[in-house]
């Protein structure tokens, strides 16, 4: 009989698979549905990203409702924060997102397509969120968030009838939004649809079923700022570190990821046009990752994961990345 831990990793490889499958399938990307919008084009991806975060508000809330998960103790509800560091973080991210062409979790899938570009930003995101997180850079960070720390005397919504309430009402405008895009397809449906499902998933896995009073673990969901940077430390010590829930995601996401590619025949090696390109991309990973770490989270992490609790950091942050993501498209020339 597998022990909690170990259903733990199964089910984070399992979620991983059928992130990497789906996002491959159905293009699944926040940072190309907002370059849709802003240019004023119809943005099916946009509409996914509604569809995603209402099923993930929706599931995860049930769960917390229900008693079946406390998610009280995740890192989206610590009433500690930086009131400098969360949203500099989301703005790092955001520009970073746009530079980068995409986010971690969009790298890792298109590196299963066979996009090499993608393989230097992974790099370059784990390597700065380490060092940022536990490293060199991890003196500042620490000393920047004693100056500015804000202790939030709530930071959800506790009272269970108005927590219905405004899920219901937030579910139904996500929705609807989501509807009136005449561009979305059914595949955006299923693929936001899926991804949302993917979040409450995680959340049962870490919640309920990691569930052990000998063995606490965190209780989290998908997120790849962190995990991205834990799993390249993975590969290089393996024999000194376990498995934890984010690795076994980034790898189920990339061999996901890759099956699918391998099974329609449609992967293509492709590399950087110029140095420019690459510096961009690089400077994109980097941005990524110290932003992310700043902000604990990305735009999977936070902009679904966090906002799924009802966080109001996370919210902070979504709109900040959302916000960095902007800048950098004013910034190349499209204002």
């Amino acid at each position: 009989m597998l022990s909690p831990a170990e259903w733990v990793l199964l089910s984070g490889l399992a979620i991983g698979l059928a992130f990497g499958a789906g996002a491959n399938l159905s293009g699944f990307c926040l940072h190309r549905g907002l370059n849709e919008a802003w240019a004023g084009r119809a943005s099916p991806r946009l509409g996914a990203f509604a569809v995603a975060l209402a099923v993930a508000l929706a599931g995860t809330q049930l769960l917390v409702l229900t008693d079946v998960v406390d998610t009280r103790s995740s890192l989206y509800l610590i009433p500690a924060v930086s009131w400098l560091l969360l949203p500099v973080g989301g703005l790092l991210f955001g520009y970073g997102m746009a530079l980068a062409n995409g986010c971690g979790a969009r790298a890792l899938v298109l590196l299963g397509q066979g996009n090499l570009r993608s393989l230097m930003v992974l790099l370059c995101l784990g390597i700065s969120a380490y060092m940022t997180l536990t490293g060199v850079l991890a003196p500042i960070r620490s000393t920047l968030f004693d100056l500015t720390t804000l202790n939030l005397p709530w930071t959800t919504i506790s009272d269970p009838a108005t927590r219905a309430v405004v899920v219901l009402a937030a579910t139904g405008v996500l929705l609807f939004l989501a509807s009136q895009g005449k561009e979305t397809r059914r595949r955006d449906w299923l693929g936001g649809a899926l991804v949302g499902l993917l979040v409450v998933a995680g959340w049962f896995a870490t919640g309920y079923l990691g569930n052990d009073d000998f063995d606490p673990a965190p209780v989290t969901s998908l997120t790849f700022v962190a995990p991205i940077g834990d799993s390249i430390h993975y590969a290089m010590i393996a024999t000194g570190m376990n498995l934890r829930f984010g690795i076994v995601i980034v790898i189920g996401v990339l061999i996901g990821s890759t099956l699918v590619t391998l099974v329609r025949r449609n992967g293509q090696l492709q590399g950087f046009d110029s140095p420019r390109h690459m510096v961009r991309s690089m400077t994109g990973g980097v941005l990524m990752g110290c932003g992310g770490a700043l902000a604990y989270g990305c735009s999977i992490g936070q902009g679904l994961t966090g906002l799924s609790t009802l966080s109001i950091s996370s919210v902070v942050v979504t709109a900040c990345i959302i916000a960095g993501s902007r800048l950098a498209w004013a910034a190349s020339g499209n204002s």
